[in-house]
């Protein structure tokens, strides 16, 4: 893959040296932080493409990184935390990260983790069409495909898979999904999000129990699968 800026923002050596050391093998110019202040020091220095940012730091906690963050960029955003309660991951999620992986973590799965953000950049800055397998959605026109035929969705199904499309590879948390569909003031109505999930797969998926496309983050929310 080309090279990536990528900054990793930790308050131990050992986790950015070995992240540093396993990202550089794979093609990204890596850049450092130790504390918030220097993280955001560094995002308006190095300009990265991509952010590894932990959540225990010295002085800011990484959720309100985030949040200051999120004021003037949309770099994707990516917490590895030794924290993994819901209530951790969904202040991060609801603050702006993209995604969520906790220490210890495997290699693997960070660097796919790192491959979903960056398509989803690309995506989002390339054709409005969104395919993954037999799925396409096409958000210019309205027009949903499976296998190449027409899906019908109500108003409310299409709006959550627009939201879904718009931050694809990325999990969203319920909340999130229900403030953009609903509005702010159905923020509690998981019910009602999961019936309209429940629904929206039967008409997507090619096998509605199995999901591939939306993907279930339990207690947190939702992912929209990038190949």
């Amino acid at each position: 893959m080309p090279d990536k800026n990528l900054l990793i923002v930790d308050d131990e050596p050992a986790i950015r040296r070995f992240l540093r050391v396993t990202l550089t093998s794979q093609g990204y110019a890596v850049s450092e932080a130790a504390s918030g202040q220097e993280a955001l020091e560094k995002a308006v220095s190095a300009r990265p493409d991509i952010i590894i940012l932990d959540i225990g730091l010295p002085d800011i906690d990484g959720v309100e990184v985030t949040r200051l963050l999120r004021k003037w960029t949309n770099t994707p955003i990516i917490i590895l935390s030794v924290r993994d309660s819901e209530g951790d991951k969904i202040a991060a999620l609801d603050a702006g990260a993209d995604d969520y992986l906790t220490k210890p973590f495997n290699v693997g799965e960070l660097l796919a983790r790192l491959r979903a953000a960056m398509r989803h950049v690309s995506q989002k800055a390339g054709d409005p069409v969104f395919t993954c397998g037999d799925l396409k959605v096409d958000l210019a026109h309205r027009l949903i495909t499976l296998s190449g035929n027409d899906v019908q969705l109500t108003p409310t199904e299409y709006d959550l898979l627009r939201v879904l499309v718009t931050h694809a590879g990325s999990v969203m948390t319920h909340r999130h999904l229900l403030h953009e569909v609903w509005g702010p003031e159905y923020g509690e109505e998981l019910h009602m999000l999961h019936v309209n999930i429940s629904n929206l797969r039967r008409k997507i998926e090619p096998q509605p129990a199995r999901p591939q496309f939306i993907i279930t983050e339990p207690g947190v929310g939702y992912r929209l699968k990038i190949e």
